[in-house]
């Protein structure tokens, strides 16, 4: 690990190394993990990947209540490293941009390092850490996990995708779609067990909700 980079993540750990959501600096681990897994073969700036897979969830407003003032502060970090303006923007085009919710009503057009740093934050979703993780971030903000009556939902914006719903609708409004939705080979086909890990579990809960041995 470079210097920089060493910065970057000292400065990520210090933001969400207590982040009890599920968007932890764990996350944020395995999301640069895989996004080094996925640029392999692919012609894309690795050091634009991996500064926007560290600073990708410090902005979101799941585990900031002022992300504007996170945002002037990761500006303040890059410049001070000596990156250019045009490169920031580039970190900010990615993390601005690449989230599930951000994405709801229109898609954004993202660059190829956008594509893989949303590819390498969707993989992180779904499969076992996935179920884990969404289990976490639903008891967090105090979500039921399952109601048999309460429908997924179909057609939603930002803000009615942020209200709470069930644990459970959650793999349904979301989770078992991302792998449809991914943009490069590597992270789909890393998708297809995880999609199935989901769907057995999904089949398990199931059984085990209605009493069956």
């Amino acid at each position: 690990m470079n210097a920089n980079l060493r910065k970057i993540d000292e400065f990520v750990r210090g933001e969400l190394g207590h982040e009890t959501s599920g968007h932890d600096y764990q996350h944020i681990k395995r999301v640069v993990n895989l996004a080094k897994l996925i640029i392999e073969g692919e012609p894309a700036n690795e050091e634009l990947v991996l500064i926007s897979a560290y600073l990708h969830d410090v902005i979101d407003d799941k585990v900031t209540d002022n992300p504007e003032a996170k945002k002037a502060e990761i500006k303040k970090l890059l410049s001070s490293m000596g990156y250019q303006d045009e490169f920031i923007s580039s970190v900010f085009s990615i993390i601005e941009n690449m989230s599930y919710s951000a994405n709801l009503k229109s898609k954004h057009v993202l660059s190829l390092e956008g594509q893989i740093v949303q590819d390498a934050d969707r993989l992180d979703a779904i499969g076992a850490i996935g179920i884990a993780r969404t289990f976490y971030f639903g008891g967090h903000f105090g979500e039921i996990m399952y109601d048999p009556r309460i429908m997924p939902r179909k057609e939603m914006d930002k803000t009615e995708y942020r209200k709470r719903n069930t644990v459970i609708n959650h793999f349904y409004e979301k989770l078992l779609k991302l792998k449809d939705q991914l943009n490069t080979n590597t992270a789909t086909e890393i998708a297809e067990r995880r999609q199935q890990v989901m769907l057995d579990f999904l089949a398990e809960f199931y059984d085990e909700w209605n009493g069956k041995k």
